[in-house]
């Protein structure tokens, strides 16, 4: 079974490095040319992205499902049980990648690639949230249904 408390706790780390990023980039990619706002943009995109890992090991090991061999796979097997649509599944694994870019140092990062996400991306993170908090049983109503 999900653990709500574990969800939230995971989709408030996830809204706190978007609140961070946005705040220090204004949403204006030219700001992604000072080092230091580019240092602070991956790095909370980093967390954001481990965190969003987090939450579908969690789901889907509330769902009593095997492990994936890679984190992509994660949203692959999120996807393919139903618990994620297509179009965020796609757009997460294109996130665990970058991470996987950044946090391993496979390659230099793009600025190209930074101000892409910045402009296009992070509401993909926030897509993926919403599919999972949907997930979570709904509290009961105090209100008589009419």
């Amino acid at each position: 079974m999900i653990d709500p408390d574990i969800v939230l706790a995971k989709v408030a780390i996830i809204q706190r490095c978007l609140d961070r990023i946005r705040s220090v980039t204004h949403m204006d990619p030219n700001r992604l040319e000072n080092i230091d706002i580019q240092d602070i943009f991956v790095l909370n995109l980093q967390r954001a992205i481990q965190a969003a890992i987090d939450l579908g090991a969690h789901t889907l090991a509330s769902q009593r499902r095997d492990m994936p061999a890679t984190l992509r796979e994660i949203f692959v097997a999120l996807a393919e049980q139903g618990l994620l649509s297509d179009a965020v599944a796609r757009a997460m694994q294109n996130m665990c990648g970058f991470r996987n870019i950044a946090v391993h140092d496979y390659r230099k990062l793009s600025l190209d690639v930074l101000k892409s996400i910045l402009v296009h991306h992070l509401t993909d993170l926030e897509a993926y949230y919403r599919e999972i908090l949907a997930l979570l049983p709904q509290p009961p109503s105090d209100q008589p249904v009419e």
